[in-house]
């Protein structure tokens, strides 16, 4: 990306990570509402599971198509778009009695946002910011603010619904995420190409022909599984063991604070080893402490314990998938193909937030679905091994004679 006046790439990463923090933290306090809407509204928890999960799917769909736009005509224009649905989902949501106008509000109209502010526009701005030899640490420093709204607005979202009720809060929280739309004004322009004249469709040819892109889709829809079926039912899983509304909240604030730690080592550990080995280890060890984590007795100081390794592997994926898939096809249509990958991630993630609910409901239980996850986990770490990381070779354009 060329650069302009004050767009330097300090300020693209700056005002990068503030987006990724207002639309990933307000997206990572899902779960807080979870048990006061479904009491107060009479819903059974596959209501709240399936509109999470509708989100999820909507977010993937739509985002290549978001994708494609802000490598073709420009960031700004997409994520003023995605801050205004953001924004008007969550007010929506906040007067959705009906579970048809919930799924429309808290599915669709979130899910646009979350597809025109999150990882695939903004992460591709920030890695065309920068020279290769510095954008895997840009990245994972992006990452980070989004994990650091994670922990940041947890807790202001749990003390909003304790003291206003969840509907204020809701209302407050679509507020913030109207801050979007300015923000969006620093990530605005084309992008350059580094391979001049290459189409777009070329480019997803190379993709699709590419067996370690559809490795990396693979396991990216466990990684959206396992991320999401626990932003949503933790905290209720943990009140439902006999541990408290706040102690629910905390682990999951717990969550975010070590992901800072943990994309930022990402971003930087990609820049120096082998992307697809730390991949591999990441799903590793979330099949461990997982399997720990439910084996053991319920209470808060074993909640946090597992809190604070899974978070240090909760969005390390995205800063290493997200410079692996520009390591391997190049930054031209980043935007594009990582929004592609992301599409595994999301059906993931709606698969995870689904079954958490229908699994809930059907049998009392989580049980079931931690079991997959960490099946999932094994088959994730395996996909990653086989991924050829170098980078296409591309025969150099010759000029017509």
């Amino acid at each position: 990306m060329k650069h302009r006046g004050w767009r330097s790439p300090a300020v693209v990463l700056a005002c990068g990570g503030l987006v990724l923090m207002l639309a990933l933290g307000t997206r990572q306090s899902f779960g807080l509402f979870l048990r006061p809407m479904s009491f107060d509204l009479g819903w059974g928890r596959e209501v709240f599971s399936f509109a999470i999960a509708l989100q999820n799917l909507v977010w993937g769909l739509a985002m290549p198509f978001a994708g494609a736009i802000a490598d073709r005509a420009g960031a700004g224009r997409v994520l003023v778009a995605g801050g205004l649905a953001y924004g008007l989902g969550l007010w929506a949501m906040a007067y959705s009695g009906r579970t048809l106008a919930f799924d429309f509000a808290a599915g669709l109209l979130v899910g646009l946002g979350l597809a025109s502010t999150g990882f695939g526009v903004v992460l591709a701005v920030v890695a065309r910011a920068f020279p290769a030899e510095k954008r895997s640490m840009a990245v994972g420093i992006a990452g980070a603010c989004g994990s650091f709204g994670q922990f940041a607005m947890l807790p202001a979202g749990q003390a909003m619904i304790s003291a206003f009720g969840w509907q204020n809060a809701l209302l407050a929280l679509g507020a913030a995420a109207f801050l979007m739309i300015p923000l969006g004004a620093a990530l605005a322009g084309r992008s350059s190409s580094e391979a001049e004249g290459q189409p777009i469709g070329a480019a997803l040819g190379e993709a699709i022909a590419h067996r370690g892109f559809w490795f990396l889709t693979a396991s990216f829809f466990v990684c959206g599984f396992q991320t999401i079926f626990i932003m949503t039912h933790l905290p209720a899983y943990l009140v439902d063991r006999g541990l408290t509304p706040v102690q629910g909240m905390s682990a999951l604030a717990t969550i975010g604070l070590f992901n800072i730690a943990g994309s930022f080592c990402a971003g930087a550990l990609g820049g120096r080893y082998s992307k697809k080995w730390l991949l591999a280890w990441i799903y590793v060890i979330r099949a461990v402490a997982i399997a720990v984590f439910v084996s053991a007795p319920p209470t808060a100081a074993g909640a946090y314990l597992f809190a604070a390794v899974l978070g240090f592997t909760w969005l390390g994926t995205v800063p290493l998938t997200n410079s692996l898939v520009g390591q391997i096809f190049g930054v031209q249509y980043l935007s594009t193909l990582f929004s592609l990958a992301f599409l595994g991630h999301q059906l993931g993630a709606f698969l995870g937030a689904w079954a958490g609910g229908a699994a809930f409901d059907l049998t009392g239980s989580y049980l079931p679905v931690w079991l997959a996850a960490i099946a999932l986990s094994v088959i994730a770490a395996g996909l990653c091994v086989p991924i050829d990381e170098r980078a296409i070779e591309r025969p150099l354009l010759r000029p017509a004679v």
